[in-house]
């Protein structure tokens, strides 16, 4: 029997091991779980952020400097290891002009071993701004690379910007281990225990929001949420919001016109998965959201989901088979929507038990498993 292949995994805007939770900390856990089970030896290659919130030249030049450094002593020990122990390839999830990857290209050059991206973020107009240092090495690493991995559609284009011929291959995002093969629980199985948990209204329709409280896209999503529900005219209706962060005074101040509303604060996926199983509606605006793992969350629990189309969550929530897209940014629209199925709520259940299939015909964790096998071996044959 062959021994599995080594890959060596890197996330320079944040690892896996990050302490604050995020969609990118989830999805890195996820690529290396995944890539586990696609039978690769995977191991974590460094812990180092490359990440620049600011725009500060300097910082970003020491930045360099120490993943330069980093690279080098990872040269040293790999070249010290047997051939049949070093890595036959390198996995770098999410490089842009913010976090770009200072480790990856080097390493892989040096050991002659294929350079992978997955999710490449790319935008011209960076070139010469504050990011300029971070914009070039991402231009690089892409060029460089054997494979790119989109997870996002909407990255496609500025990657062949950077390089006309560029390897791009389609990944869709999927499901967390567990969810692929939770059963639907109607909410009244669920409901009142967690209506007692956190206080809220079992007979009324429960529409749930789930997203970290930052300042920037995240708290601007759920301030228009929160004017949304202030024009719905279907108001009997249970509010639940998930999440919590440095904006969470802000936002609870937008809500605090909203009636019946719950902020649950940060939850674990054991309370999470059942408050969505539990739940009717997903309602998210998602102002430059890249896809939303919530929303794909909420979809696979049977919950039917309300979404901005924006960024990329086109390629995670289908039109009548998953969800409903409005028009991005407008609080009417999403309003209406609301309204629409609030005013049929016999309809819920099958809308949430449509979206679960049509989710897990699409994006399940062993398409992605068969899909990342089917891409990454002949790159080592």
């Amino acid at each position: 029997m062959n021994p599995a292949p080594r890959l060596a995994f890197y996330a320079p805007l944040k690892p896996p091991s990050h302490g604050n939770p995020s969609g990118d900390r989830l999805i890195a856990q996820r690529l290396m779980h995944t890539l586990g089970l696609a039978g690769f030896e995977v191991t974590l290659a460094s812990h180092f952020r490359s990440y620049d919130r600011a725009g500060d030249a300097q910082r970003q030049a020491r930045i360099r400097h120490t993943g330069e450094r980093l690279a080098e002593r990872l040269i040293r020990r790999y070249l010290k290891l047997p051939a049949s122990q070093r890595p036959q390839i390198w996995f770098t999830y999410h490089l842009y002009h913010k976090a770009p990857d200072w480790i990856g290209p080097r390493v892989a050059k040096a050991l002659a071993i294929p350079y992978v991206i997955a999710e490449a973020s790319y935008a011209g107009k960076q070139a010469g701004g504050r990011w300029d240092l971070g914009f070039n090495a991402s231009r690089e690493a892409i060029q460089q690379a054997d494979l790119i991995l989109s997870l996002n559609p909407c990255d496609e284009g500025g990657v062949l910007d950077a390089r006309a011929d560029a390897p791009l291959a389609y990944l869709a995002p999927y499901l967390p281990p567990g969810l692929e093969n939770a059963s639907y629980t109607l909410a009244e199985h669920s409901r009142l225990p967690l209506a007692q948990r956190f206080n809220l209204d079992p007979d009324l329709p429960w529409l749930i929001a789930v997203g970290m409280m930052r300042p920037g896209d995240k708290e601007t999503s759920y301030k228009l949420l929160a004017e949304s529900l202030k024009l719905c005219t279907q108001q009997n209706r249970q509010v639940i919001l998930v999440g919590d962060g440095r904006a969470e005074a802000a936002i609870k101040q937008a809500f605090a016109e909203v009636p019946a509303v719950c902020m649950t604060g940060r939850l674990t996926s054991d309370t999470l998965i059942p408050l969505l199983q539990a739940s009717d509606l997903m309602v998210w605006p998602a102002v430059n959201e890249a896809f939303g793992m919530a929303l794909l969350e909420a979809q696979a629990a049977g919950t039917w989901v309300i979404a901005g189309n924006e960024g990329g969550v086109s390629s995670i929530v289908s039109e009548g088979d998953s969800g409903n897209l409005v028009t991005p940014r407008d609080p009417a629209a999403l309003a209406s929507a609301v309204d629409r199925l609030l005013q049929q709520p016999e309809q819920l259940a099958c809308l949430g038990e449509k979206a679960k299939s049509w989710c897990l015909a699409h994006h399940s964790e062993s398409q992605a498993e068969a899909r990342l096998r089917e891409l990454l071996i002949p790159l080592i044959q």
